[in-house]
């Protein structure tokens, strides 16, 4: 793996989990302030958002991104050039549009996912308001991550992580101010303050949009005199270069909309499954944030690194792919998936054996006992999430974008398919089985045309993930015990601090083993190469 490609991921990565860290802890005043009423009726609103925000910006700046990197590897620099100035225009438009469908069809989408017993809670007319305050963001977003795509094309991760982090920090400051004083000053109610904590998607996105602004106008000057062209200007026609990007951002879009379609697909079915089961309202509720709000923001913090990756690792593999370097190409996945295994998999063996403790530090009195079961069994499921990104980003990275758009819609079919049955039958442990079945097929015909199109051997793969997983289920056993000797003297269940605790004390026990297992097996430096020698000890490095 190239130099570019490490720094690249190490900067989105860290932006990309400071984000998603972010967007993890303040959901602990949230739902203090609006319980699990008002996190079903923020659900319900951001699902229908998020599917239109996941078309903005899962498929241009990826798009964006595999295009400037195929023309700046060729050295037609004043195509990619011209792809990003006509690529501005067209994002204020398809913004707009967006913007515009989700505002009109509003009502129609709040009420595909109510049913009659969730009405008693908050009404159509609560819905529909909240959707059409989150959907003002969709004019923002897609201008701001053409402009990300074109950052990354260059292999310049900075400015799309540092304006993640700002984008996430005016978000969340706007919304918990908003939600606080509708709530405690100026009395307006929990449907308002939840209609103004998805407003404040379009304040973040602004926020993220001029940090933008200010990095390239520090770097405009290196960036569009990037270096004189190569090669001679092809003088490809506008209307051929954007069949060209469409052509990335179709398979783009829809497999960036994967976990939004998972999340969709429970938003419509869920409540209703429960209705006809004859389950509780109230239990029905609970269970539908719980499920779809909180613990996907727990679960989601290890798949940050499989989304860093698959952001980084696309122009890198399509650059090898065009110069046709099959060697460089295979070095590529082949690392990019050890890497994965060997950090993913002990994050989601410890955060399901700490489910009770990690569900407790951050949503303490807010349906516990649904809550630990829920992220115990979601937790493994994030791997199957960060495997799915990387597999995709392969696909796309040599050409195969078809293919990835298949793996999926398989994979949603066997959703469709096991839903609403598992839900009835296991509420929402059988959502998380239906899903992780969903994935589970996707993965298997993905990695399946890898093999064939690419040439990848999974030999080595395989034969490190095995040892990984023997050194995951040790660091699992000791956190388990280690958590049941605290438990003696902590109950993590009396508040958050108690919990945190127990959580930390594990945590580091179990990370330091395991950390170490990897190094006296010569795991790390398998895996991680040459750049991990200049940490290890002399007479180590020389072994």
């Amino acid at each position: 793996m190239s130099n570019n490609l490490l720094r690249g991921t190490f900067v989105l990565t860290l932006g990309t989990y400071l984000s998603r860290i972010l967007g993890m802890i303040y959901l602990i005043p949230f739902a203090a302030m609006v319980g699990t009423d008002g996190g079903a009726l923020y659900q319900t609103g951001y699902a229908q958002y998020t599917i239109f925000l996941s078309i903005a910006t899962a498929g241009f700046p990826a798009a964006v991104s595999k295009f400037v990197s195929k023309y700046n590897a060729i050295g037609d620099y004043q195509t990619s050039r011209r792809m990003f100035k006509a690529g501005l225009v067209v994002m204020l438009l398809t913004g707009f549009i967006a913007f515009a469908i989700l505002y009109m069809f509003a009502p129609m989408l709040a009420k595909s996912a109510l049913t009659e017993s969730t009405q008693s809670s908050f009404t159509l007319d609560d819905a529909i308001l909240v959707i059409r305050m989150v959907s003002i963001a969709l004019i923002v977003v897609p201008l701001m991550s053409l402009i990300r795509g074109f950052f990354q094309g260059h292999q310049s991760m900075g400015p799309t992580a540092v304006s993640q982090v700002i984008e996430q920090l005016v978000r969340i400051v706007f919304l918990l101010a908003a939600t606080y004083l509708i709530l405690n000053v100026f009395n307006g109610g929990m449907v308002l303050a939840v209609g103004y904590a998805t407003f404040a998607a379009f304040v973040g996105a602004i926020g993220g949009l001029i940090v933008l602004f200010f990095y390239w106008i520090r770097r405009k000057r290196t960036l569009l005199a990037f270096q004189e062209n190569q090669v001679e200007t092809k003088k490809v026609p506008l209307g051929l270069m954007f069949k060209e990007v469409f052509s990335y951002a179709g398979p783009f879009v829809f497999v960036g909309l994967a976990i939004p379609i998972y999340n969709y697909i429970d938003t419509n079915t869920f409540n209703r499954a429960m209705y006809d089961a004859g389950f509780d309202e109230t239990i029905t509720i609970a269970m539908f944030s719980v499920l779809l709000l909180y613990v996907p923001k727990l679960v989601m913090i290890p798949v940050s690194l499989a989304t860093a990756f698959g952001l980084t690792i696309i122009p890198s593999v399509t650059a090898s792919y065009t110069n046709n370097n099959r060697a460089l190409l295979h070095k590529q996945i082949d690392q990019t998936l050890q890497i994965i295994m060997l950090l993913t998999l002990p994050a989601v063996v410890g955060l399901a054996v700490l489910a009770g403790p990690a569900y407790t530090i951050f949503y303490h009195g807010v349906s516990a006992e649904i809550g630990e079961t829920i992220l115990m069994w979601y937790a493994p499921v994030a791997l199957l999430f960060s495997l799915f990104t990387v597999n995709a980003a392969i696909l796309q990275g040599i050409n195969k974008q078809k293919l990835a758009v298949i793996s999926l819609v398989i994979g949603i079919i066997v959703k469709l398919a096991l839903n609403t049955t598992l839900i009835q039958m296991y509420q929402g442990i059988g959502s998380i089985i239906a899903t992780a079945a969903g994935y589970i097929v996707s993965l298997l015909y993905g990695f399946a045309m890898i093999k064939r199109h690419s040439g990848y051997s999974f030999k080595l793969l395989m034969k490190r993930t095995i040892l990984i997983a023997i050194l995951t289920t040790f660091m699992g056993l000791v956190v388990s015990v280690v958590q049941s000797i605290l438990g003696i003297f902590i109950n993590y269940e009396d508040g958050m601090m108690e919990a945190a605790i127990v959580a930390g004390v594990a945590v580091a026990i179990g990370g330091a083993i395991y950390i170490y297992l990897a190094y006296r097996s010569r795991l790390l430096e398998k895996i991680l190469g040459n750049r991990l020698k200049r940490f290890l000890p002399r007479s180590r490095a020389n072994e």
